[in-house]
C-alpha cells in the first residue's frame, strides 16, 4: 500500500548532486508496477532522463521508455519552454503549432524574448504543461495517465517554480494567462499532488531539505516524503565507532593486528581511516536526527557500486516500492 494513495502528481526536487533525476525515474518505475501507465517529465532541459534510460534525446512528445514489473508502462517527456508557449497559444488563441505564425515565432526567438521581458513566464508555461498531462482525460473515462512524476527544479528554485501565482500577478491580473495559472495552482495545492525532496546524509543537502520543506509548507504546497539517496552501510560496528571517537581503539587495533599476523606498523594508517569513517558516521547520524524532526515519511536508497543504468533503476524502484513510497 502506497503512503500517498490519493497522489497522482509526484514532484521530485533536491539539491544539485543528490540524484533527484535518478530518484524521479525510479519512482516512475515503482508507480507503474502492476500495469499502470505513468508519465515521467523533465523540465530543466538537461536530457538527464534520456541518459538514464539509454535513449536518444527526448523530443517534445510523450515516448515510451520502459516497461515496469507487472506490465506497467513508463513514458517520458522533456518539456521545452518554446513548445509549451506554442501549446499555450494553440489552446487559448487557436494558433496552429505548425502554421506560419508559429514558425515565425520560432524564427524570431519569441520564447527568449518573452522570458527576457517577463522571467516568470517560463515557469508558468512549464507548469501549465504539467497540469495539462495530469488532468488529461482518458478515452474511456478517468485520467490518461495513472500518475505523473516530474523531475523538477532544484530545491533553491522549487518554491518559485511551483508558486506561479506570484509570478503571474506581476504579468496579468485577468485573461487566459491568469486563468491558466489559477488552474495550475488548484492542481498543485490539491490532495492529488505531493512534493518529494531528495537528499544525502551531508550537512548542506540536509539543511536545504529542511529549509525547502519549511518554505513549501508556508506556501501551502503539499510536501510528501524525503528520499535519502546513496546511503552507505557502515564498515564498523557502533561499538568500534565509539571506541575510535573516544580514542581507545589504538590498543585494540594493535592487538588485533598481532593476533592476525599483520605488521602492527600498519596501525596508524588504519586508525586514520577508521577515524575518518567514524566522523562520516557521526555526520550521517546528525543528518538522520535532523530529518527525523521533519516528521515526514523517509525512504532510503543504497549507493550503487557503479554508475546508475537501467538495471540499477529497477533495483532502486523495487526499494521504493518495498518501503511504501509507491
Amino acid at each position: 500500500m502506497s503512503d500517498f494513495p490519493a497522489a497522482r502528481l509526484h514532484v521530485v526536487s533536491g539539491k544539485g548532486g543528490t540524484g533527484k533525476t535518478t530518484v524521479a525515474a525510479a519512482l516512475a518505475l515503482a508507480l507503474a508496477a502492476g500495469g499502470r501507465k505513468v508519465l515521467l517529465m523533465e523540465v530543466e532541459g538537461r536530457q538527464g532522463l534520456a541518459q538514464l534510460f539509454d535513449s536518444p534525446p527526448l523530443p517534445y512528445e510523450e515516448r515510451k521508455v520502459a516497461v515496469a514489473p507487472g506490465g506497467g508502462d513508463v513514458y517520458a517527456l522533456a518539456v521545452d519552454a518554446e513548445q509549451a508557449l506554442l501549446d499555450y497559444l494553440h489552446m487559448f488563441y487557436k494558433l496552429s503549432p505548425n502554421g506560419l505564425p508559429a514558425r515565425t515565432l520560432r524564427k524570431i526567438g519569441a520564447i527568449d524574448f518573452a522570458t527576457t521581458i517577463a522571467p516568470g513566464i517560463r515557469d508558468v508555461l512549464l507548469t501549465g504543461k504539467v497540469k495539462e498531462v495530469t488532468t488529461r482525460a482518458g478515452s474511456r473515462g478517468g485520467r490518461y495517465y495513472d500518475a505523473v512524476v516530474v523531475d523538477a527544479a532544484p530545491t533553491g528554485r522549487m518554491p518559485r517554480f511551483l508558486n506561479i501565482t506570484h509570478e503571474v500577478g506581476n504579468l496579468a491580473k485577468v485573461g487566459p494567462l491568469k486563468a491558466q495559472s489559477d488552474g495550475v495552482m488548484a492542481v498543485f495545492k490539491s490532495p492529488q499532488t505531493v512534493v518529494h525532496l531528495v537528499t544525502l546524509l551531508e550537512e548542506m543537502p540536509v539543511q536545504e531539505t529542511v529549509e525547502a520543506i519549511e518554505e513549501l509548507t508556508a506556501l501551502g504546497l503539499p510536501v510528501g516524503g524525503v528520499v535519502v539517496n546513496m546511503v552507505r552501510a557502515p564498515f564498523l560496528s557502533h561499538e568500534d565507532v565509539a571506541a575510535v571517537a573516544a580514542g581507545t581503539a589504538a590498543r585494540r587495533l594493535s592487538a588485533g593486528l598481532k593476533t592476525a599476523g599483520v605488521d602492527p606498523a600498519l596501525a596508524p594508517v588504519l586508525l586514520q581511516e577508521a577515524s575518518e569513517h567514524a566522523a562520516r558516521v557521526a555526520l550521517e547520524e546528525r543528518g538522520h536526527d535532523a530529518l527525523a524532526h521533519l516528521q515526514r515519511p523517509t525512504y532510503e536508497l543504497p549507493l550503487l557500486p557503479d554508475a546508475v543504468d537501467l538495471g540499477g533503476l529497477y533495483q532502486l524502484a523495487a526499494a521504493l516500492k518495498a518501503q511504501g513510497m509507491a
